[in-house]
Order: C-alpha cells, then structure tokens, then sequence
C-alpha cells in the first residue's frame, strides 16, 4: 500500500495492508467510506427517493408481505426514535434536498412566535397507513410478488 495517505494512516493500519494481497488492497487507502459518503451526499433526486424509504408497520408489512416502500405525501405515519417517539401524523412534505420528511403537528416555535416544522428522518419512522395509488399498488405488487418469498412453503415446514 504505497500512496500519499500512509503518513495519515496508523502503523496497525499499514502493517495490516502489508498482509493483503495487492488486488484486495486497492480500497484501503480510501479514508474509510468517503466515496460512499460522496454517493450519498451527492445523489440525485431519483435516487434519493428509493434511500428515502421507510419501514411499513407490522400489519401492513404482513398484508403486502414487503418490509419498506419509499415514503411520500399523505402517508401516515408513526415515529419510533427521538426526542418525538410515539407521535403520530401524516407526512406533509418529503424534504429530498435535506433527506428528511416534515409531519403534521411535529412542529417547534421560533422565538419570534413562528411554527416551523421539525424534519425527521425517514429511517426513524413507520409507515402505519400508505397512500395508495395506481403506481403504489404496482409497486406493492411487484415488491410483494408471491405471498411467500422463503426458501419453503408450508407444506414443507409441516411434514
């Protein structure tokens, strides 16, 4: 691993890098995931979409047998991390730009008495009820597919 970040790195690091065949070391003279950093941090609004997705509620997620969908308007949902855990809302604006979602009556005042919403992240909630549309329920089913995505069917787990 000879490159103009060994001066950075510790000696464990580099010794370590010594031991690993030269194809599988291409990668640790990167700092730590700073290319993924960049992907994310610069994504466009396509792909911040799907990274935007949240987790569907224990019913929902057995109805349509699929685990997260992207989050939008008018979903309601459920935040369960935080300084707001347990509020319930509908989602009233998806903030790409900031990849964060604004919910009813999450709100702060400011100290010149403006209501200003509090964003949230999309990882920090649930979906508890989805609004469905034409191209929602398309990509329910698509995700969804068979009811049974396992390896076995319920005939094979009873005999």
């Amino acid at each position: 691993l000879k490159n103009r970040f060994n001066q950075f790195l510790p000696a464990a690091v580099t010794a370590a890098a010594a031991a690993v065949p030269q194809d599988e070391a291409e990668g640790i003279g990167q700092f730590l995931s700073a290319k993924a950093r960049k992907a994310y941090f610069t994504a466009p609004s396509h792909k911040r979409r799907i990274m935007m997705s949240s987790m569907l509620s224990k019913d929902l997620r057995a109805k349509y047998s699929v685990r997260s969908v992207p989050i939008r308007r008018d979903d309601e949902v459920m935040i369960v991390r935080g300084q707001y855990h347990d509020r319930e809302g509908k989602v009233t604006q998806v903030y790409r730009k900031k990849f964060r979602i604004h919910i009813e009556r999450v709100t702060r005042d400011k100290a010149n008495g403006q209501t200003v919403p509090i964003g949230i992240h999309p990882s920090k909630v649930i979906i508890t009820k989805l609004k469905l549309d034409k191209d929602r329920k398309a990509l329910l089913e698509r995700k969804g597919g068979k009811d049974k995505k396992g390896k076995y069917s319920d005939k094979d787990v009873n005999a």
